[in-house]
């Protein structure tokens, strides 16, 4: 039997429950970008809390442009309510439509959560 890996937070040593299988491989682009993170397709939600975040960050380039709109949700640990990673709305197409006017996935096409945790926030051990 091969062993898989498992994950659990750095602050408080609980098991995230993640599952390797569920994994993207870390050559999948994403617009978000992937550098220092592990992004899965799904998660357990009994062992995370969800924060939906929406806020405006100030860039004032000129007088009529107030700021950058930004909608995310943040993944903290259920024991410790440490911070773990964001889950972003750019994953793989929930259908295999080729978009409007056959022109590539566009807005308009629901896509899969991807939830990206930070290396960082996470410790990873091999199990036998």
């Amino acid at each position: 039997m091969a062993s898989s890996s498992i994950y659990s937070c750095i602050e408080c040593g609980s098991n995230l429950n993640l599952n390797p299988s569920h994994a993207f491989p870390p050559d999948f682009y994403f617009e978000a970008g992937n550098k220092g993170t592990i992004s899965f397709s799904s998660v357990d939600p009994t062992k995370f809390t969800f924060l939906r975040e929406d806020r405006i960050r100030p860039f004032f380039e000129t007088l009529n442009y107030w700021g950058i709109h930004r909608k995310r949700t943040k993944i903290n640990c259920i024991c410790c309510a440490r911070l773990l990673g964001y889950v972003y709305d750019d994953g793989p197409p929930l259908t295999d439509s080729p978009g409007q006017f056959h022109m590539g996935p566009s807005q308009v096409i629901p896509r899969a959560p991807r939830y990206r945790f930070k290396t960082k926030a996470l410790r990873i051990t091999s199990s036998p």
